[in-house]
């Protein structure tokens, strides 16, 4: 197991910024995502760790190793694409070993070595099969067995899974994560997916404009937005413009147009006063439709939708305001609140996040 360690990288393709001066530690077998819109600059910051794109200022360390300028075929990473780059005319097995029979390892390695791989994915029984013969998932294993045969410092994973379908994808974000532990791997994984990286990363970075948002574990990511941006692309939220009226031990109230609110200040660096404007963000599943008015951060409306999704209840709340809220019900009623009658929505303070505008 390796750190992956990159030092003010800079990156520009003529007069846009790709990277711009990302400072960034993924720690010896920690599985890291690489988070953003597109255009953030997360696939670009990948491919210079792989070698494929050569920064225009920075550092990338492999350990104390410095191979920033280091060609990719001497980096010894494991790289898994997209599109999977599995060579059609040949057998899983000879897909696997390719990259051993280019660095001339003995036959007899070679035949352990991939039947290693191959059981690791769970694949050993396909050796003979050829690619065509496969399913998407089945050739997602075999890419992920090509990369780990050559027992890499580091595993880099670009969208991996996007190809697959819902059930697929999240049958094989476990095993990725799975085989990345047992092996020790330090992996890198970018993703659109905000369900991947929540439910298998150790931990992430969500990208903005070449630069760094946010980095931490998935939880304090998700329940702790660092700006609008993080809160809005992690997740899904309700944002309320206000004034804080005062701030205490961490907590601000916010004067909005719904009513008074007291919420988490999440930005350590931020120190708000009042009188400063703000915005508060609100998950959907942290709010609960009530008969009774609380003292603050209670809002009163009236249902205006309903969706029912199995697991969840979406529902779409008119405020008395005039605004309309998305609030979730986690393990729905079979039966529908009436749409009918006054209700109010309330939060508590620690699922209310205040942040800078």
């Amino acid at each position: 197991m390796i750190a992956i360690s990159i030092e003010n990288l800079v990156k520009t393709f003529g007069g846009t910024v790709a990277i711009g001066g990302i400072s960034l530690r993924i720690e010896p077998g920690e599985l890291f995502f690489l988070l953003g819109p597109s255009g953030c600059g997360k696939t670009t910051l990948l491919r210079s760790i792989a070698g494929f794109s050569i920064p225009d200022r920075g550092r990338i360390l492999f350990g104390d190793e410095d191979v920033t300028h280091l060609p990719a075929h001497k980096r010894n990473t494991g790289m898994m694409f997209q599109s999977y780059a599995l060579w059609p005319h040949l057998t899983v097995a000879q897909n696997v070993a390719f990259g051993l029979v280019e660095r001339r390892v003995p036959r007899a390695e070679i035949d352990r070595r991939v039947s290693e791989a191959l059981d690791s994915v769970r694949m050993e029984n396909l050796a003979s099969r050829k690619i065509a013969q496969l399913s998407g998932g089945q050739q997602q294993r075999i890419a992920l067995a090509r990369a780990l045969v050559v027992r890499p410092r580091a595993l880099l994973l670009d969208e991996p899974l996007s190809n697959l379908d819902a059930r697929l994808r999240i049958e094989m974000r476990t095993e990725i994560r799975r085989i990345c532990k047992e092996s020790g791997l330090t992996a890198i994984y970018v993703t659109h997916d905000q369900k991947e990286a929540l439910s298998i990363s150790d931990r992430m970075a969500i990208l903005e404009n070449g630069r760094l948002a946010q980095v931490g574990d998935p939880a304090s990511v998700y329940r702790r937005p660092a700006s609008k941006v993080v809160a809005n692309f992690i997740g899904e939220t309700n944002f309320i413009d206000g004034t804080i009226v005062d701030v205490a031990e961490g907590y601000a109230s916010v004067e909005t147009a719904l009513g008074l609110f007291r919420g988490v200040i999440s930005d350590a660096g931020w120190r708000p006063g009042p009188g400063e404007s703000a915005t508060l963000s609100i998950r959907p599943e942290s709010w609960r439709i009530e008969i009774t008015h609380a003292l603050r951060n209670s809002v009163p409306g009236r249902i205006g939708g309903f969706l029912y999704l199995g697991e969840v209840a979406q529902y779409q709340f008119h405020t008395a305001g005039g605004g309309v809220l998305t609030i979730f019900e986690l393990n729905p009623h079979l039966s529908r609140r009436p749409m009918d009658r006054d209700f109010f929505a309330t939060v508590d303070p620690d699922d209310v996040v205040v942040l800078k505008v």
